[in-house]
């Protein structure tokens, strides 16, 4: 064959060949729109709803840092305005029976992978912080009732590190994601620990630059009564009607409608710890990582912490492997969409 009828053949192949893609649908086919650029067509509709038990934190610019005097003269908190971007944020800490359902779930699932006796060890909640956080109490009755019992169901979970923190929030991610690709849904961003700028924007509720949740400066309401579950003086644990921990929700919930942003458990966040943070993360969703550091932000005070601690401006660290009784969690979620306003 000469090479004229080669490049014929060749060329009414070619023809054929794009002809049958375009009929596929490879090469634009009819949503070509006459040869315009229309995007990938068919693409699944996006719908960002908000999680149950969550609410939306809109975005914004707060001043990050101390609201108040810095009593302990720690200059680890100094001002700086930061923008944040929307999510969305669980509404209270994470309640034991939720944390049961956690628990449930990898022993039905996972056992085979990880083994029942590593998901007893590094995932159930470690009671023995009731015995071993203090000094000569009778913790007995906490280390036996507290995760087991009903009566303690919606109190929040603790004797949970921050691995395994960060392990619920991959299994809850699963979880939910599974039901929506059943579902032919897409994906919905992953819940995981707050950043501990996110953490504290969400804690001031849109109240800039004021000490607690409600606004400040003060602990109690007009009618004498406490805003939050903690020491409010030296032996005193008891003026708030708890001397424990409190059932989520048991005080007034900030503008945001989050509850126990100050105070009953400190809770875990996504950070490292360093005490000059604040000028070296950046001023848009700062977030502080190092993998060599072993210490974690904690944030909002505990049942048995003094008021400086609830206040949302107060940092504070964990070691990421230790457990605590006065140690919970809650979960966020990134919002894919504007920034603040209308959605909401």
């Amino acid at each position: 064959m000469n090479k004229c009828v080669s490049v014929k053949v060749l060329s009414a192949t070619l023809l054929v060949g794009m002809a049958t893609l375009s009929g596929c649908g490879l090469l634009g086919g009819k949503n070509r729109l006459e040869g315009e650029l229309t995007g990938v067509q068919d693409r699944p509709t996006w719908y960002q709803s908000v999680p149950y038990g969550m609410v939306v934190c809109p975005g914004g610019t707060f001043h990050m840092g101390q609201a108040d005097e810095d009593v302990p003269v720690s200059l680890i908190n100094m001002n700086k305005q930061v923008t944040i971007g929307s999510f969305y944020m669980d509404d209270t800490e994470i309640r034991n029976n939720e944390y049961r359902q956690f628990v449930q779930a990898l022993l039905e699932d996972s056992v085979d992978v990880l083994g029942e006796e590593n998901i007893m060890r590094d995932y159930y909640p470690d009671t023995t912080v009731w015995m071993r956080d203090f000094t000569h109490h009778m913790g007995d009755p906490m280390l036996e009732y507290y995760y087991q019992h009903p009566a303690f169901d919606d109190y929040p979970v603790v004797g949970v590190d921050w691995k395994a923190a960060k392990y619920f929030c991959e299994w809850r991610t699963n979880y939910l994601n599974t039901t929506r690709a059943e579902k032919g849904l897409p994906p919905m961003p992953k819940f995981r620990l707050p950043s501990e700028a996110e953490w504290e924007y969400a804690a001031r509720g849109g109240r800039d630059m004021n000490p607690y949740p409600w606004g400040g400066p003060y602990i109690r309401n007009m009618k004498g009564c406490m805003l939050a579950n903690f020491k409010p003086g030296r032996g005193n644990y008891y003026d708030d009607g708890f001397s424990y921990t409190a059932p989520v929700g048991s005080y007034f919930s900030n503008d945001y409608g989050l509850y126990d942003m100050s105070g009953n458990v400190s809770e875990w966040c996504e950070d490292a710890f360093n005490e000059a943070a604040m000028p070296l993360v950046w001023d848009l969703n700062p977030t502080y990582f190092d993998e060599s550091e072993p210490r974690k932000v904690v944030r909002g005070g505990s049942w048995k912490d003094i008021a400086y601690y609830l206040q949302t401006g107060s940092r504070t660290f964990e070691y990421e492997d230790s457990t605590k009784s006065f140690i919970g969690f809650r979960c966020v979620v990134t919002y894919l969409g504007r920034s603040a306003g209308d959605e909401f």
